[in-house]
């Protein structure tokens, strides 16, 4: 088998259904056309954003890729401290490793930190997001070319020589969220290691309001509303989230691990897939709400 296609036993019918409050047809399209309206804007205004400083460029990113997780109705909710070191010129980037269950973490991570994502060649194709995603430096990857993937490791390692910071999501594809996940793939953190770069890992989550109002989001059940997994064409996801009502997107900021630490990439990944997983660990002492 393939290391870089793992299949998930996650399916739409079994793992995407919402419990909890529905929106009407019109509220749920209008959000739909926003949404879509929000990340049309986004590719139009790339090729300016490029002209802008990386700071002034970062935090537009910021506001822009939050705005889009809004404009479909999701609540956004970070928890830790999203700033990545400033470091010195000619210092590595920064491997930010994630959990996948969505097409909505692509920008809810960049709606914390933005940087250059590794995807899937599909994307490509997608409409609105796949323009938007190569005008944004998106690193794309053939994953049924096994023969591809040294190219693809040096590739994550020179841009974080370059100081670039990469998004990686190294389960390698979707699950629900509602159980352990996928194991984390080394690929990408031997990147890490050539770099001599930090990684990063962070959680995230999507929960339906609870029954109880007033009790905090983070206290809602697992939302299966926002999970993107199997076969699931874009659009049913679209309409699934939009119609959707009280949905949280939680982001859990984790500690840093510096890729010299660890002995080799699978040990890198083991720790950083613990941290993850570990719902003891991800407690930060700061919280900052949205």
């Amino acid at each position: 088998m393939n290391p870089w296609l793992p299949t998930a036993p996650c399916t739409p019918r079994d793992c995407a259904a919402h419990e909890g409050r529905m929106r009407g047809r019109p509220a749920a399209a209008a959000l739909l056309l926003a949404g879509c309206a929000c990340i049309l804007a986004g590719a139009l205004g790339a090729p300016f954003a490029a002209m802008l400083g990386a700071a002034r460029r970062e935090r537009l990113i910021r506001r822009w890729a939050y705005g889009v997780v809004r404009a479909f109705g999701v609540r956004v909710r970070i928890v830790g401290t999203p700033e990545l070191p400033d470091g010195t010129a000619g210092a590595p980037g920064t491997l930010v490793v994630a959990n996948h269950i969505s097409w909505l973490d692509i920008p809810l991570v960049a709606a914390v930190f933005p940087g250059r994502m590794l995807a899937k060649s599909e994307i490509r194709d997608w409409p609105l997001l796949g323009p938007l995603a190569a005008r944004g430096g998106t690193l794309f990857v053939e994953r049924d070319r096994l023969r591809a993937l040294p190219a693809t490791v040096r590739t994550i390692g020179a841009a974080l020589r370059g100081g670039s910071h990469v998004v990686v999501f190294p389960e390698g594809t979707t699950w629900c969220g509602r159980g352990p996940g996928g194991r984390f793939g080394p690929a990408a953190f031997q990147a890490a290691i050539d770099a001599d770069a930090t990684v990063r890992p962070v959680r995230i989550s999507y929960r339906a309001a609870p029954a109880e109002h007033g009790t905090p989001a983070e206290h809602g059940t697992p939302a299966g509303a926002a999970a993107f997994v199997g076969d699931d064409p874009l659009i049913a996801s679209l309409w699934r989230v939009v119609t959707a009502a009280g949905l949280t997107a939680e982001i859990r900021v984790l500690p840093p691990i510096p890729a010299s630490g660890p002995a080799d990439r699978r040990a890198l990944a083991r720790r950083a897939q613990a941290a993850v997983a570990n719902e003891s660990a991800n407690r930060p002492p700061e919280s900052v709400h949205h």
